[in-house]
Formats: structure tokens, C-alpha cells, sequence
């Protein structure tokens, strides 16, 4: 019969097995909130609700803060009205996705080093301009970050470390607000929207009442229309027929509030994209606006073009474009065959139709890594960038499972030992 220690080292090693690892969350704003001189910055990061969930959920990230004296007087912030989702990428683009620390920075090899940002990911950069060319010149013992693209305008020097967490974040200042190369100002301003009641369009359309009605009773459709203004939006909507094709084990009414949002979201891209661009796309997987709020490689939609037709692929449903509802820059709605279930509520098995499925063929196979070309029309340059849909997990909390492990295994050897 075991003794009392041996049943209680037991007891303690199965316990460690079966607990769950501690998680690490990631508040930038509060961290940021202790330095008066960049506030500024710190007020655009809150402002940025997208970007903050995004980051709360990351590790091993540097971020480039630029302080009150330097943001102010930015010419780029002071002669454009950036719409909120333009100024959302443009702040994504000071979030590397390295931790580096000071002395990382100062021992770069003379040709620099290329690191991914948080722009990258969100496959609205040109080829690889999301990411960032860190330098240090060793005569002057300065640190730059410019773009990789050759005769850039924009750069920045590093000024000082601000804080650190070892391995999950640095905080550095820079002397400039940083811009991705190809990113058009301009173009990315707030401007006036057409003012398009959605629900009332597709109310108009006689084919999807079912959406209209959810869209409205969800209040998610204010945040589309919100959405006209800036790089505009494009909405996939799911004609009637194909809420009455769905299977009884899926029942989109019983879901929660936030869970129906989330599943309304997944049906929109944040950006206009006319039917065109999505003909001539090359299969690349685009986030849409449940990835902004959820984290980037989550609920994002494959979509390539097969047998003439415009196909979009979730995961575990496929459908096709059916018709085009709206298509006025910068909004563009289109009927879908198929409601566009995401993978991430409703598991990873595809889901079978009441009915059968349109006569298109097979469908294409989904895959994670999109093609290495994007949309031949701008702004569709949506290659799969690097880092994309990648499982972030805390160091903080590999670290301390892995010493608690290594403590309950020496407390085992050394009772048997005595």
C-alpha cells in the first residue's frame, strides 16, 4: 500500500499535468500611460480598438512610440484627416512582430535587418512593405528604421529604450511617425460617405430579408456604414435561400449576441473591392472585419475564382458570388450562395447543405498560405505576408510551466533518494 508522501507527490504531479498553463495579457495602453510624453500616442493606440485587442494577445513584440514633441509637429498627421482604419494600419505598422532589446539593436550587421510588422499582416501591404529595414551606423551609433522599398521617404531614428518586459515587449521612441511605402495618404483620407442605408438596399434587392433582418437587429450594420468612409468595405451577403439550406445542427439564432456579430463580421472585407478585383485575385486569404476584432489569422475568407465564377471559401463552407446587390466606390455588396460559416465557432468539419450544392465543381482546396501574388487592382495587394495566421503563445507562460515542472520532478527524486 502507498504511503501518505508518495500518494501526495502523485496527487501534486498528476495536478501539475492536468492544470492549465497561465496565460500572459498584454495591456500597451496602461503600460504607456506611465510617460507623460507620449500620450499623444497613447491616445491614438486607444482609440484604435482593433489594434489594442489585437495586441493584448501577442508576445515577443517591439513597439515604436513616437513622443508628444515629434507627433504634434508631424507633417503627415497635420495636413491629412486619415479615416480611423487608415490611422489603425499606419499605427500596426510601428508594432514589430520581434522583441529586440537594446543591445539587439546595436549590434545589426551593416546591411540592416528586415523585421515584420504588425501592417504585414492584415495582407494590405505592398509585397513585403509592411515590414520595416532597421540599421545602426557605427560611426554615429545611431539606429534607423526605414521601409525596405528603395528611395523611401519615410524614416525614423531611434531615440531612447522607454521599457522593457524581457521577451514579450520593448518599448523604444522614435523621432517620426512612420508611413509604409505605397500607403496613399491622400487617398486614405476621411471622406465624405454616399451615405448608403444597407439594410434598406437589401431590403430592395427581394432576396435578402433574412440578412436585412439580422444586420439590423445585430446593430453591426451601423459599424459597416460606418465603414463607407476611408478604404470603403465590401459585403458578402448570403442570399435567402441559403439561411433556409443550412442543416439543423446549425442554428445561427441560438448563437450569443457577440458570437452572431462576430459571424456577421466574417461576411465583410475592410476595404472596396468591385467585382473585378476579386475576379483577378490568385487565391490569396483575406482577413475581414471579425479579424480585426478576434486577432489577426482568425475568421478570414479564401477567395479565388473557379469555373468563371467568384468562389469564397471559409474553411468548411463554400460559395459562390451570385449577383452584384451595390457596387459604387466605396462600397461594394455582393449576393452569396452560401452563408459563410466560420471555422472558429462552428468546428472544422465541413458543413453539409439541406440541399445540394451549386454545380460548380469541385471546389478549390483551402489553404492557410495564399498564393504569393495579390489583386492585380489596387488596393489589392494581398499576398499572404509573413507571420500571417501564426499560433502566438505566451513565453512568460511556456517559462514558469516549464520551471514548476522541473520543481515537482526534484521533490520526486529527492523523497525517493531519502
Amino acid at each position: 500500500m502507498a504511503s501518505l508522501p508518495q500518494i501526495t507527490l502523485t496527487f501534486m504531479f498528476y495536478l501539475l499535468i492536468l492544470s492549465p498553463t497561465p496565460s500572459f495579457s498584454l495591456n500597451i495602453t496602461a503600460l504607456l500611460s506611465t510617460f507623460p510624453d507620449l500620450s499623444q500616442f497613447t491616445a491614438l493606440l486607444s482609440a484604435a480598438a482593433p489594434l489594442t485587442a489585437d495586441l493584448s494577445h501577442r508576445t515577443s513584440i517591439s513597439l515604436l512610440a513616437v513622443p508628444n514633441s515629434f507627433l504634434s509637429t508631424d507633417p503627415n498627421l497635420s495636413h491629412h484627416q486619415l479615416s480611423p482604419s487608415a490611422l489603425t494600419d499606419v499605427l500596426r505598422y510601428h508594432v514589430l512582430l520581434q522583441f529586440l532589446s537594446w543591445s539587439d539593436l546595436h549590434s545589426l550587421p551593416p546591411s540592416g535587418k528586415l523585421v515584420t510588422t504588425l501592417f504585414q499582416t492584415t495582407g494590405r501591404a505592398t509585397n513585403n512593405f509592411g515590414s520595416v529595414n532597421i540599421t545602426h551606423d557605427a560611426h554615429s551609433n545611431l539606429v534607423s528604421i526605414r521601409s525596405p522599398a528603395p528611395y523611401s521617404s519615410s524614416n525614423a531614428t531611434v531615440i531612447e529604450l522607454v521599457k522593457t518586459l524581457p521577451y514579450n515587449i520593448t518599448i523604444f521612441t522614435v523621432n517620426s511617425l512612420l508611413i509604409p511605402y505605397g500607403f496613399d495618404l491622400m487617398a486614405s483620407e476621411t471622406r465624405p460617405s454616399i451615405l448608403l442605408n444597407i439594410t434598406k438596399t437589401l431590403i430592395d434587392a427581394h432576396n435578402f430579408n433574412v440578412a436585412a433582418s439580422m444586420l439590423s437587429a445585430s446593430g453591426v450594420v451601423n459599424e459597416f456604414e460606418a465603414g463607407e468612409g476611408g478604404s470603403g468595405i465590401t459585403l458578402f451577403i448570403p442570399v435567402d435561400e441559403a439561411f433556409a439550406d443550412l442543416p439543423p445542427s446549425v442554428s445561427l439564432q441560438s448563437l450569443p449576441a457577440d458570437k452572431k456579430a462576430v459571424v456577421l463580421k466574417a461576411h465583410v472585407l475592410r476595404a472596396y473591392y468591385p467585382l473585378g478585383s476579386l475576379q483577378s485575385t490568385a487565391n490569396p486569404l483575406q482577413p475581414t472585419l471579425a479579424t480585426e476584432a478576434m486577432g489577426a489569422g482568425s475568421f478570414t475568407l479564401n477567395i479565388s475564382t473557379f469555373n468563371g465564377s467568384v468562389a469564397i471559401n471559409t474553411g468548411i463552407v463554400q460559395g459562390i458570388i451570385t449577383q452584384t446587390v451595390f457596387d459604387q466606390n466605396p462600397i461594394a455588396i455582393f449576393g452569396v450562395s452560401k452563408v459563410l460559416l466560420p471555422r472558429e465557432i462552428f468546428g472544422k468539419n465541413p458543413i453539409v447543405s439541406v440541399k445540394s450544392p451549386p454545380d460548380i465543381g469541385a471546389p478549390p482546396p483551402y489553404d492557410d498560405a495564399s498564393s504569393p501574388s495579390g489583386f492585380d487592382v489596387q488596393p489589392s495587394h494581398l499576398s499572404s505576408p509573413p507571420g500571417f495566421g501564426e499560433n502566438v503563445t505566451s513565453n512568460v507562460a511556456g517559462v514558469y510551466g516549464s520551471e514548476l515542472f522541473i520543481f515537482v520532478l526534484c521533490c520526486i527524486n529527492l523523497y525517493l533518494l531519502v
